[in-house]
């Protein structure tokens, strides 16, 4: 079934607009939050990635997080910086970089969950249980998994 056509299509009133502004109030309030930890929310999903063993290479968490090794590469250059993790050679395959949370970064890491919640409860507010978990599965469809 085709839900949008030449003559209904406007940008405005897309899925695809609504899912970008959605993420944009999520990541501008999620960075004010973490402000404090001088990280941001991208940041802060690869922190928490390491914390949880969800990856552990470069290649690992840019497809985990859908972003792209470019950028990944400067993100990691800007927490490798400021102490919050370590790359090293994989000892069997040097062309492997694996990745470490260093103490400093344990430490930040720890703390996310504590900010985190806040952020998406106070946007989740209005939303009913029902509502939340409704939402959670149209997204897990829409997104294929």
């Amino acid at each position: 079934m085709n839900h949008y056509t030449p003559k209904n299509f406007m940008l405005t009133q897309t899925v695809g607009f609504a899912l970008v502004k959605a993420r944009n109030l999520i990541v501008a309030e999620m960075d004010a939050a973490l402000k404090d930890l001088d990280i941001t929310s991208q940041q802060m999903g690869i922190l928490l990635s390491l914390r949880q063993g969800s990856a552990t290479t470069p290649f690992e968490l840019s497809k985990l997080l859908g972003i792209d090794t470019g950028l990944m590469t400067r993100m990691l250059d800007k927490l490798e910086a400021k102490d919050l993790l370590e790359r090293s050679r994989d000892a069997e395959d040097r062309r492997v970089v694996n990745l470490t949370l260093t103490e400093k970064g344990v430490e930040v890491a720890a703390q996310i969950p504590e900010i985190a919640p806040d952020v998406l409860n106070a946007r989740l507010r209005k939303f009913t249980k029902a509502e939340f978990e409704e939402l959670n599965r149209l997204l897990r469809k829409f997104s294929g998994d």
